[in-house]
């Protein structure tokens, strides 16, 4: 596992490149849900793990938003308003896979500006680092 400025580089530019496609993905009749919360959940992950890196942590090859956001808090960071975002961990497992009803239809302009925050958060971590 990379943890190093390189590594975390190279992740928020995949991250950035899922958010672009979220800002691409507005009509919900095109581009259904499971698709645009896969990269919403794909750029979540990369920014987390991009996070980790930054710090000199290592980070887990999995999907799963909780652990990489627990991994964060463990190391002292201030994670306590990006847990809303765990939900989307499931387009990353099941429903990337299954063609399944979502509870709730995404609030797509909140989930992209949440998404965006997030990543300019850890830009600027990754410019201080």
């Amino acid at each position: 596992m990379n943890s190093d400025l390189d590594d975390a580089t190279r992740l928020m530019r995949r991250a950035k490149a899922d958010l672009a496609a979220l800002r691409g993905m507005g009509d919900a009749v095109v581009f259904d849900d499971n698709i645009f919360g896969f990269h919403a959940q794909q750029a979540v992950e990369k920014a987390l793990k991009a996070w980790l890196a930054v710090l000199g942590r290592d980070y887990p090859f999995r999907h799963d938003l909780g652990e990489l956001l627990a991994a964060l808090g463990a190391a002292g960071e201030i994670i306590d308003d990006l847990w809303p975002l765990v939900d989307l961990t499931a387009f990353a497992v099941q429903l990337r896979y299954d063609d399944m009803e979502i509870a709730n239809q995404l609030n797509r302009n909140k989930l992209v500006d949440s998404v965006a925050a997030l990543l300019n958060n850890v830009e600027r971590k990754i410019d201080h680092g």
